[in-house]
């Protein structure tokens, strides 16, 4: 490298002659040698894909870009035919990036950020072109130009970005050039996926060569260094040693880069496409880790220093321009690394007087278990960090990821605790603070009591109250409220703590709040076992639901209430006060009155007091006392009032036959004979088609089903006194007698031919069925002769109209 040979000169001096490519051996050894040499990257290694967008959208501009492109003509596209020797073909491709440098310049001034990204995707598109069609050194200068690109720092800010656009075409360029060269391998016969050099025909290492002396001929050095390492595994198709030969050359290369950040992308390209085609060479990965650290005193050399007076950029803020880079050479280097790796880099850092940037990428990069074994040892260095370039409280938020994965030895954690909250306490920002202390809370929840919780929220409501500074961080504030629900699971705990409800009233945006709350309830229904009667889980779990239900308003999607009611409705399932079930009723009362606008959580609670009605009569077996008596009609007299604010109809219907078959079981006569008349005289508002499911169908096989259900409960429910012999009968059939049916509908019919075996039941001197202590007309009439005459005049009311029915279907059918 350094005894003044050019690179082509030193590129071909490297290669082996193509007569002695085809050596013999045993090519089936010389595969498995292969397998257990590679190390294939796993899921857990996180993919450059996924970093791309998240540097993308961090490191933006508002300033002017400009791109610099040298297109030169299009003289001496192709070799001279008939040439066939390298030395010629050499000369030609010369020929032609000659003209590539001595071509004409063109500059785009004036670009704005997304102006500059869509520049940069017209000539990947243009590269994919040429390509395409079979102008392969246009394609080549596209490739050349752009990476000249990542030469230039007039915008440092968006160097990251400008890096990650340009490395996109430079992939691009790889693949192509690789399939390019597979295909060729691949006549007359498929290469085998674990081919070696001995397997590649001649032609196509020929043309692999002529790729590779092409780039070895560019003049400059970035481009030169980012277009061999865009084709690095096209090595392979030369010697089974290239690609371990080529990376310590390429890390060499990066040396003669002067400008730091520019180097530090350079190293982060070259580690990206080693994981990628030779991820078991860890030395290259080390040793562009290592060269990286000789090179951090140049970031307070002159020469950067003046650069960032110039574009007005703070230290701090040229610092993190590193990150991406740093972070990405540190995940590759400590990937599936030893933990000795770890100490070793720890000790660097140290010899480096700590250098805050570096240990910032060491505790993201290394595993967390080998990072929270050490945490005191890190909170140490953190400590002793220069705190100009690189805020602490970055650091401590590091460390915190760390220690939130993995945990630290038990008798540090407290210690460790307290060091990093005197640091996140001390942050005047209140961003930068909350940011911090988002990361924090989780290692508090994860390992220590209420107290400390309680302690850190206390701490976070302080620092966030003022200026209304939570309302630029709900992100974070529902982060940590997240965080707390994952390990506070009993919430008799979780709000004995002072600082909590506090800390839900700084959501004070509607949808927040809102979502905080639905995020709680989840929680408490899921983890909650047993029904509670805790006074303070029961006011704070109101006050959460009430939030919940003050949401809703003319505007709230059915989804979003269903949802809402959903949760609503756990938290009453869930609540029992034992024995004390006027409590229980006081309590479905006040949850009427704050829980009114959600439909399905009222239908919730008059279901809640029937059950409430029937375990009284279960607790006294049947037979209640004055006080229980009186119990039951109030919770009648609940679900009375409580039904009509209903606006489905047929919810209406179902809820007033089930609360007064209820009220009979718990011999509240009136009561019953009040639901059941409500329900009667409901039937006509019956609309003729209802909507299910977002679309409209007949009601008639719904009503049909209520009637039969109503008809089997008029069998047990006695006359009134002052309303004459079967007066339920007599209205439910006049109702469906006066209902507007649909035509050509049997539906009238088949309600007579149903009320007959009713009416034949009630004629029984002993009835199929009855409930314990409740007289039905059985008992009040005896089989009275005139209560069976007025049974038998029914029938043949009945029955003369369905005979009428069926001459009407005869005539029809005869037409």
């Amino acid at each position: 490298m350094l005894d003044g040979m050019d690179p082509l000169s030193m590129f071909a001096a490297e290669t082996p002659s193509l007569s002695h490519s085809s050596s013999t051996g045993d090519l089936g050894r010389k595969r498995r040698e292969k397998e257990e040499e590679e190390e294939v990257v796993g899921a857990d290694f996180e993919p450059w894909s996924s970093k791309r967008g998240e540097i993308l959208a961090r490191f933006t501009t508002t300033e002017k870009l400009s791109i610099n492109l040298f297109m030169g003509s299009d003289k001496g596209k192709a070799p001279s035919p008939g040439s066939s020797a390298v030395s010629e073909k050499v000369r030609t491709r010369l020929e032609e990036l000659d003209d590539l440098e001595e071509g004409s310049q063109r500059e785009l001034l004036n670009l704005s950020q997304q102006d500059y990204a869509n520049r940069i995707e017209e000539l990947n598109q243009s590269l994919k072109e040429a390509w395409a069609s079979d102008q392969k050194v246009k394609a080549l200068k596209i490739v050349i130009q752009c990476s000249k690109l990542l030469s230039d720092t007039s915008v440092i800010q968006f160097y990251p970005s400008k890096f990650v656009l340009i490395t996109d075409i430079l992939d691009t360029f790889g693949r192509l050039v690789y399939d390019r060269i597979w295909t060729m391998c691949s006549d007359p016969q498929p290469l085998p996926d674990s081919f070696t050099a001995d397997d590649v025909n001649d032609t196509a290492k020929e043309t692999c060569l002529n790729w590779f002396f092409k780039i070895a001929s560019i003049r400059e050095l970035i481009p030169r260094l980012y277009v061999e390492t865009a084709i690095l595994k096209c090595n392979c198709f030369l010697t089974k040693s290239g690609i371990q030969e080529t990376l310590p050359r390429l890390t060499a290369m990066i040396r003669g880069i002067g400008d730091p950040l520019v180097a530090v992308y350079a190293r982060a390209y070259l580690c990206r496409v080693g994981m990628e085609v030779a991820p078991h060479l860890k030395d290259s990965l080390n040793r562009n880790f290592f060269d990286l650290l000789g090179t951090f005193r140049q970031i307070h050399g002159d020469s950067v220093q003046n650069q960032l007076v110039l574009q007005r950029v703070e230290i701090p803020e040229y610092l993190t321009l590193y990150s991406p880079a740093i972070h990405w050479i540190l995940q590759c280097v400590a990937y599936r690394a030893p933990e000795v790796l770890l100490t070793e880099m720890m000790d660097r850092c140290k010899k480096l007087g700590n250098n805050a940037l570096l240990l910032n990428s060491v505790m993201w990069a290394f595993r967390a278990e080998f990072v929270a074994a050490r945490a005191t040892d890190f909170i140490g260095m953190i400590k002793d960090c220069d705190e100009a370039g690189f805020p602490k409280h970055l650091l401590f938020g590091s460390l915190g990821r760390s220690l939130a994965c993995a945990d630290p030895p038990e008798s540090e954690r407290l210690p460790i605790l307290n060091e990093a909250w005197k640091v996140v306490t001390k942050i005047r920002s209140p961003q930068d603070y909350i940011s911090c202390a988002e990361i924090w809370a989780e290692f508090t929840c994860r390992h220590f009591t209420k107290r400390e919780v309680n302690t850190v929220l206390a701490d976070i409501i302080r620092h966030m109250t003022p200026d209304r500074a939570f309302e630029d961080a709900y992100p974070q504030l529902q982060s940590v409220i997240r965080k707390i629900l994952t390990y506070f699971h009993d919430f008799s705990v979780l709000f004995s703590m002072e600082r909590f409800l506090p800390f839900l009233d700084m959501f004070q945006k509607d949808s927040v709040r809102v979502e905080v709350c639905r995020s709680i309830m989840e929680v408490f229904i899921k983890h909650q076992l047993e029904p509670t009667r805790d006074p303070v889980i029961l006011n704070a779990l109101l006050h959460v639901c009430k939030t919940m239900h003050d949401s809703v308003n003319a505007l709230t999607l059915e989804d979003e209430k269903r949802s809402l009611a959903l949760l609503i409705n756990g938290f009453i399932h869930m609540v029992s006060f034992g024995r004390d079930f006027e409590q229980q009723l006081s309590f479905c009362v006040e949850a009427r009155a704050t829980f009114c606008n959600l439909e399905p959580v009222l239908v919730q609670l008059i279901h809640t007091v029937n059950q409430l009605a029937m375990e009284t009569r279960r607790v006294m077996r049947g037979s209640h006392s004055r006080k229980t008596a009186a119990f039951v009609r109030a919770c009648a007299a609940y679900s009375f009032i409580t039904i009509p604010s209903l606006s489905s109809i047929f919810c209406r219907l179902s809820l007033y036959l089930l609360s007064g078959q209820v009220a009979l079981a718990n011999q509240c006569l009136s009561q019953a004979d009040s639901f059941l008349k409500a329900a009667v005289s409901l039937l006509p508002e019956v609309p003729r088609s209802i909507s299910v499911e977002g679309k409209l169908r007949s009601s008639e096989n719904f009503l049909l089903d209520f009637i039969n259900n109503f008809l089997a409960t008029l069998l047990v429910v006695p006359d009134h006194p002052e309303h004459g012999v079967l007066y339920l009968v007599r209205g439910l059939l006049n109702m469906v007698q006066d209902y507007t049916w649909e035509d050509s509908s049997d539906a009238k019919v088949k309600v007579y031919i149903s009320a007959m075996p009713l009416l034949a039941a009630m004629s029984q001197e002993t009835y199929l069925y009855s409930i314990p202590k409740v007289d039905s007309n059985e008992t009040l009439y005896g089989g009275d002769p005139k209560f069976i005459a007025e049974i038998n005049k029914l029938c043949e009311t009945l029955i003369g109209q369905v005979v009428d029915h069926l001459k009407v279907l005869g005539r029809d059918e005869v037409k």
